[in-house]
């Protein structure tokens, strides 16, 4: 039978696992803007790595609730590491000279149009300074904010309202992490202008609103998900630990 000491251990890893995954899918199909008018029909333009960004927030709040926001922090700038990493390989591999038999093979499109393939790479892969510069920085700044208001709201309600410091936390870090990563990446190091960057940012804030409400029910199953397996006594513990650890 699982120790408890294995149990907390192991659901660390399999949360700190979908955090960094997700969190470093985001940074990478992050460099597309995508018309959401034209793919579903509604007014506006997003990143594409807020589709995903859900589930990063999922597993903030739930790493908070259970492990304290030395757990999540611990985990964020691991993920900050792993992802400055990531594109390191990335870029270096922008670098290498093409093969002559790639180029060729890949020289027309499926419609037969001329087609640089070298280029398409280059195009995608190749992501600025500034759009990881802000990236980063609006990623550290939201988590460090999220970790800091839920662990406020869990002081003032203690183990109740768990829907409550888990919106109200989400919704003024991304308000943040909003403006701030295309402000960094778009205009300081882009060449967008401010009505650009506020009418995205505002779209990207309205729908990371919208997805952390929709997503509650979502949060209370992972509770009870966890509380199961972690067993009442044991959840009591864990989560005391958590709250000693966000009261310091």
């Amino acid at each position: 039978m699982a120790t408890y000491a294995h149990k907390k251990q192991q659901l660390y890893l399999v949360l700190s696992g979908i955090f960094l995954v997700n969190a470093l899918l985001a940074e990478i199909i992050g460099v597309k803007i995508f018309s959401v008018e034209k793919s579903f029909g509604l007014t506006g333009s997003l990143s594409a790595g807020v589709l995903v960004w859900p589930v990063v927030f999922i597993g903030t709040d739930i790493i908070n609730e259970y492990f304290g926001r030395k757990g999540v922090l611990r985990i964020t700038f691991l993920t900050v590491g792993l992802i400055l990493y990531a594109f390191l390989v990335i870029l270096g591999t922008t670098k290498l000279a093409p093969a002559d038999f790639w180029l060729d093979l890949n020289k027309t499109d499926p419609q037969g149009r001329p087609f640089n393939i070298e280029f398409a790479y280059q195009s995608i892969f190749r992501q600025g300074l500034g759009i990881i510069i802000g990236s980063l920085t609006a990623f550290v700044v939201g988590q460090v904010l999220d970790a800091s208001v839920f662990q406020l709201f869990r002081r003032i309600t203690g183990s109740k309202y768990i829907w409550l410091r888990a919106t109200g936390s989400t919704l003024i870090s991304q308000l943040v992490d909003s403006f701030v990563v295309l402000y960094v990446a778009f205009y300081l190091f882009g060449n967008w202008s401010m009505a650009q960057v506020l009418e995205v940012a505002r779209f990207n804030y309205w729908y990371k609103f919208a997805a952390a409400v929709v997503l509650t029910p979502v949060l209370y199953l992972a509770h009870y998900a966890i509380d199961r397996y972690l067993g009442p006594a044991e959840t009591a513990e864990l989560q005391e630990e958590a709250f000693v650890d966000k009261s310091v």
